[in-house]
């Protein structure tokens, strides 16, 4: 039991309480782990698959994951670590969200040893009176010392009452899986103990709870999102997440190591650190797009990236113009979001125009021919002059 306990331990921020769980696996039966999402986006960068590394964990040793998908939940929003309220969310946006949550997850988790639940299942069917009993369970003094409501409250910002629904919500759900052990981030501690009072509150023995840290960026400062634009999407494509993970400094590698392998961290800290990197990078991608594809974004990256070739299928980009002003053109092409942000990638000298380096953003380029546009290292497009 020992060994496993120390595959539990390994990248968690904290445990309430190890005694506990020890007592739990003693009983030498299946646990229920309790993992829930709310579909708010539909796609899954690797800081969300921590807490589905560690859940696969549990699985691997035979124990049960119930994964709540929050359909219900998401449209109140989860307002942890937010400085302001959610918008909320249509019935549409979150049902479409809820389908690719489940193709994704199960890359990494077991199927078949992966209950999946909505929590709408229970919600829906209450009846006014019930959802009110829910909220005996707390107190308004209770939800203002929560980190995030109160520094809401002390700086004048709007709290929604629905807000202070969303932890009761979240509590409750543990009581309807009779969860055993439940994970999630850091931020939702006070979700996570808020299910412990409430299993308490039912005459039930309360879970345990396990805190995940929040996976840092590509940047190595802030935590992994789409907001901040340091993440490696598990749908990206193969060649990209291979680049992204290669980017990453040394230190940021054995920490994603850490969280997102099974792998010794004192071998991996003893290897050359670009085979660690690469080892590590074909990991990734096998995991979410196969061996095969793993090996193909090795030798592309080689070649682009070492032996400074092309990739083999570049995206082309026709313009009906005779000449066109480069600024304008990296927009059109997608390789900038702006004029401003065409102009950042040129004065940062991350633009090629044929592999040749461009620092102009004045250049008017004349499509006599076919160019292929490079911006940093990993973004390409050819670009042509429509023909007729």
């Amino acid at each position: 039991m020992r060994k496993d306990i120390n595959a539990i331990k390994r990248g968690t921020v904290e445990i309430i309480s190890a005694k506990d769980l020890e007592r739990k696996l003693g009983k030498g039966k299946p646990l229920n782990i309790k993992f829930g999402a709310d579909p708010t986006s539909s796609d899954l960068h690797l800081g969300h698959t921590v807490a589905l590394e560690k859940l696969k964990t549990f699985q691997d040793m035979g124990h049960n994951v119930v994964f709540i998908i929050g359909d219900y939940t998401a449209r109140i929003g989860d307002p942890s670590g937010r400085s302001e309220i959610r918008k909320k969310m249509s019935q549409k946006d979150v049902s479409d969200n809820a389908g690719t949550y489940q193709e994704q997850v199960f890359k990494i988790l077991d199927r078949k040893k992966t209950k999946v639940v909505f929590n709408s299942e229970w919600f829906d069917k209450m009846a006014f009176s019930d959802l009110l009993e829910l909220t005996a369970h707390s107190t308004v003094a209770q939800m203002l010392a929560r980190a995030d409501f109160k520094k809401r409250y002390t700086e004048g910002e709007d709290i929604s009452i629905l807000e202070f629904m969303y932890p009761l919500l979240q509590a409750y759900d543990s009581v309807q899986v009779e969860a055993d052990v439940e994970l999630g981030g850091t931020d939702q501690i006070f979700n996570l103990l808020m299910g412990r009072e409430f299993q308490v509150d039912k005459g039930m023995e309360p879970q345990v709870v396990i805190t995940m840290p929040l996976l840092e960026g590509l940047d190595g400062v802030k935590k992994m999102s789409k907001t901040y634009d340091n993440y490696i999407g598990i749908n990206e494509p193969a060649i990209e997440v291979f680049g992204k993970v290669m980017s990453v400094s040394d230190t940021l590698m054995v920490r994603y190591y850490e969280l997102l392998t099974d792998k010794d961290l004192d071998e991996v800290k003893a290897m050359d650190p670009r085979d660690a990197k690469i080892k590590l990078a074909k990991e990734i991608v096998g995991r979410f797009h196969g061996e095969a594809e793993a090996e193909k974004s090795w030798a592309e990256f080689e070649k682009v990236f070492v032996k400074k070739g092309l990739p083999e299928n570049i995206e082309v980009v026709e313009v009906n113009q005779k000449k066109i002003w480069i600024v304008n053109l990296l927009v059109l092409s997608g390789l900038a979001t702006s004029r401003n942000d065409a102009k950042r990638i040129i004065h940062q000298g991350a633009l090629r125009i044929n592999q040749e380096k461009v620092v102009d953003d004045k250049l008017d380029l004349v499509m006599d021919r076919e160019y292929v546009l490079q911006a940093g290292k990993r973004k390409f497009k050819k670009v042509r002059r429509v023909s007729h």
